[in-house]
């Protein structure tokens, strides 16, 4: 039952990380933001490796053809992912944007069945569906509002298909690299992913956009502790991946919906709709069932 907790941890870390990216996204953009996440807290991954090293002396780590192909994938598909989440976040808000991405559920649990094999029961599959309808009742666009609702919706719809993918390459390649020692494992597909993130995006942003990396570098008492709630909730995600399949996983990082909405209120000033209340609620729903199944 560990990765239960782990999960559940990693829910309010990753809220406290997405605001603070959001509050970075004006001088750094979208994609300068995205770094912040992976290169400042880099070093808390190195950090929670060499724990994870120390204590586990008997470990007998395989980094297999499997592995290397599993973290590249998630590590791309995490970038996309944080991006397309920050976009929706300036499209269509804090709270919203972080529901929207919860669309992760369902894609992770239909890649998981289709692709790994990963078998979850009646009442999960039904939780799944429950929470489809309410990502659906959330992202559905305002009567005459769709030219302005529609691409926060997708953005917000994309990031959750994006991390889906995400989820189950990371929980591949802690399978990989030592499956009698998952969390382990865990740590080092942690720090093998954000070294890649960190090096590719920061070599892209440096040639294209200059800057953002000034913006980034320059704002780094803000973004070093983003990237220390961001490494610490990688780490739980990664530890409960390692121990369990993504469909449930993910399902119980869907707490994170209603932290978003407090935090979106007290710190951006913005207010749900009883549509969006709905949908929510409905995708609470979803998630309990997805757990008890």
């Amino acid at each position: 039952m560990l990765w239960i907790f782990l999960a559940a941890a990693a829910a309010p870390l990753q809220v406290a990380r997405n605001a603070m990216q959001r509050g970075l996204v004006g001088d750094a953009g979208p994609w300068g933001a995205t770094l912040v996440r992976f290169l400042f807290g880099l070093p808390f991954s190195i950090l929670i490796f060499a724990v994870m090293w120390t204590i586990t002396p008997d470990a007998q780590p395989d980094p297999s053809a499997r592995f290397w192909i599993a973290a590249v994938v998630g590590a791309i598909s995490q970038v996309a992912a944080t991006g397309a989440l920050l976009m929706a976040m300036r499209s269509s808000g804090f709270a919203v944007a972080i529901m929207l991405q919860q669309s992760s559920l369902p894609m992770a649990a239909i890649l998981g069945w289709l692709v790994l094999g990963d078998a979850l029961g009646v009442a999960a599959w039904f939780g799944v569906a429950v929470g489809t309808i309410g990502l659906v009742v959330l992202s559905w666009p305002r009567q005459g509002q769709a030219r302005a609702d529609l691409p926060g919706g997708l953005l917000g719809l994309a990031a959750g298909a994006a991390f889906a993918v995400a989820f189950n390459a990371y929980r591949q390649a802690g399978q990989a690299f030592d499956a009698s020692h998952p969390l382990y494992s865990a740590a080092a597909a942690l720090l093998v992913a954000q070294t890649m993130q960190s090096v590719v995006l920061s070599s892209i942003l440096g040639l294209t956009r200059p800057q953002a990396l000034r913006s980034v570098f320059g704002s780094w008492k803000p973004s070093l502790a983003a990237g220390f709630f961001g490494s610490a909730a990688s780490a739980c995600w990664f530890g409960a991946l390692a121990l369990a399949p993504a469909a449930p996983v993910r399902a119980i990082g869907l707490i994170e919906g209603p932290i978003a909405a407090a935090v979106g209120r007290r710190l951006f000033k913005e207010r749900l709709t009883p549509r969006q209340w709905i949908g929510g609620g409905l995708t609470a729903v979803g998630v309990l069932l997805t757990v008890l199944g």
